[in-house]
């Protein structure tokens, strides 16, 4: 299956969904020192390896994070080389005062934001899809 390249098409069709649960970003020197099973992902940095977990995995793991985050999958099939697909809804976001980490998987764009904000910037990206 060929992702989706045509930033009106995405924009139009990318249809959030708000995934359960609370979400934190943590950073550790060796990923062999936690199960990697509770990983939802890891990258590594010259620095450490940051990890993305469930807030109560990083709390039981004793693991420190600075803040709670709500995960918002964008369920559209976009493709590594759309262009301004990230750059468009960050946008509306920003518009809206909601930080964003956004995170690229193979089929579809993932966002995090602050677990306060996952209500407003969920109708913040059903509007902008909408217009």
């Amino acid at each position: 299956m060929v992702g989706e390249n045509n930033l009106e098409v995405l924009l139009k069709t990318m249809e959030p969904y708000l995934n359960e649960g609370d979400y934190v970003f943590c950073t550790i020197n060796d990923l062999a020192s936690i199960n990697q099973a509770e990983l939802l992902f890891y990258f590594r940095e010259k620095e450490g390896i940051t990890i993305a977990v469930r807030k109560e995995f990083a709390d039981k793991s004793k693991l420190e994070y600075s803040m709670i985050m709500a995960w918002i999958t964008l369920t559209v099939y976009s493709s590594l080389n759309a262009v301004g697909l990230t750059a468009a809804f960050s946008t509306a976001l920003a518009k809206q005062n909601i930080s964003c980490n956004v995170v690229a998987g193979f089929y579809h764009d993932h966002i995090f934001v602050p677990k306060k904000d996952a209500l407003k910037a969920m109708d913040t990206l059903r509007n902008f899809s909408a217009q």
